[in-house]
């Protein structure tokens, strides 16, 4: 039995979760050399899921409550290059509990094949007529963590196969 905080046995690597699993390698491009002293994206503390991200910006910039969501470049550039990875862009949670500040697009996806600059759509989901957001350059406004895929292949059924107690209940229909 592994303690909390410890890591399987037979792992090689932190950050790994199964005996025997490598970590995969991802191809991180710098696109803004100010990360270089802000801070490559990493993990923040032995156990963190996903990495920060900060925010690239020439000037610091006030999201008006409720106005559209602004991109954000995060000054970095991936290429995942397995279809069986993809990186999601996720808000800070103090940053959206304590500010507001939530993503756009509530989850950003990076396929394993876009290989163009990582944008954070950034948005203040206060309210309007309250207070704006203040984001400086190089402050992390979000995380990414890598998630592994599942890529089925479709079976086109006039039926399906089998039943399930729930069956097409929808939306509440379990209570």
């Amino acid at each position: 039995m592994t303690r909390p905080g410890m890591t399987h046995p037979g792992m090689t690597h932190p950050g790994m979760t199964h005996p025997g699993m490598t970590r995969p390698r991802i191809e991180l491009r710098v696109l803004d050399a100010r990360l270089r002293d802000w801070g490559l994206p990493r993990f923040q503390t032995d156990m963190a899921a996903a990495v920060d991200l900060h925010a690239c910006l020439e000037a610091p910039l006030a999201l008006a409550a409720g106005a559209a969501a602004v991109l954000i470049p995060s000054g970095i550039a991936l290429s995942i290059g397995d279809a069986g990875i993809a990186a999601l862009i996720v808000p800070r949670s103090g940053l959206g509990h304590k500010k507001g500040l939530v993503l756009g697009n509530s989850v950003g996806v990076i396929d394993a094949d876009y290989q163009g600059p990582v944008m954070i759509s950034a948005w203040n989901r206060n309210p309007a007529g309250t207070a704006p957001i203040d984001i400086l350059p190089g402050e992390r406004i979000a995380q990414m963590l890598f998630v592994p895929v599942l890529r089925p292949e479709f079976v086109v059924t006039d039926q399906f196969s089998e039943s399930t107690a729930r069956g097409a209940g929808g939306f509440g229909s379990t209570g």
